[in-house]
């Protein structure tokens, strides 16, 4: 039995990216009762990578700052397993600088990426807790629908889901779509295998909406995703 699961209250640094997954996962572990010390972000200097979420990784700044938590962030060649050394080397620098104790991920089902963080955070001697792990993908979409999740699409990479969809907002009408494009193509409908990528642009947590003031896209065969080359913080501040 790990640590957290011992009801131990953990220090933890968050792998973060903006993205639905790591976002969400900060609230689960708000909810729990630990806290978050520190966001690591790592930057692949591809286009693609097998650990790390890469579109519009610019943005993570401005949402460290409506998060109030800071931010720590490392380079990657993104090349298959040094990617996993360069994230260990990070943590290391984390662990000495913060003292955390955890890692909290937004994993919920790639074995791939859990194993990986799992086996860096056993050699550091910290825990990695992962809240979204085994979640049933459909209700958990619906629950961040319900919980006031902003969340945009800004890569789409799976048969079914065309130019259109960028940009658009996960809502109860997209939701339905996902699911019948989930039935027909056998997606996975929360894109944890890729099939799509989001940004989270606001949710109870933020003290400030993010707000894309302007953006291109980019699209090359079957699959494309949205550059943000300009944003800000909306004016107003949400009350904690």
């Amino acid at each position: 039995m790990s640590r957290s699961e011992k009801g131990e209250k953990l220090k933890l640094a968050a792998l973060f990216s903006g993205g639905k997954d790591s976002t969400y996962a900060l609230k689960c572990a708000y909810n729990s009762g630990h806290s978050i010390s520190v966001l690591v972000t790592i930057y692949p200097q591809v286009n693609d990578s097998y650990m790390f979420h890469v579109p519009n990784l610019s943005m993570v700044p401005l949402l460290s700052e409506t998060l109030s938590i800071p931010l720590e962030k490392g380079l990657t060649t993104g090349i298959k397993e040094e990617e996993v050394k360069d994230l260990e080397n990070v943590l290391k620098n984390v662990i000495y600088k913060y003292g955390i104790n955890g890692v909290v991920s937004g994993a919920i089902a790639s074995n791939y990426q859990k194993s990986r963080i799992d086996s860096i955070c056993k050699r550091l001697g910290i825990v990695s807790y992962t809240p979204l792990w085994g979640l049933d993908q459909e209700k958990y979409l619906e629950k961040l629908i319900d919980e006031n999740y902003k969340i945009m699409l800004v890569g789409v990479y799976a048969e079914g889901l065309d130019k259109s969809f960028l940009g658009r907002i996960i809502d109860k009408n997209l939701f339905l779509e996902l699911k019948r494009i989930r039935d027909r193509y056998k997606i996975n409908i929360a894109g944890e295998g890729g099939e799509y990528e989001t940004i989270v642009l606001d949710c109870p947590m933020y003290k400030k909406p993010l707000l894309i003031e302007d953006y291109h896209t980019i699209w090359t065969g079957s699959s494309g995703y949205i550059q943000i080359n300009q944003a800000s913080l909306g004016n107003s501040i949400r009350a904690q």
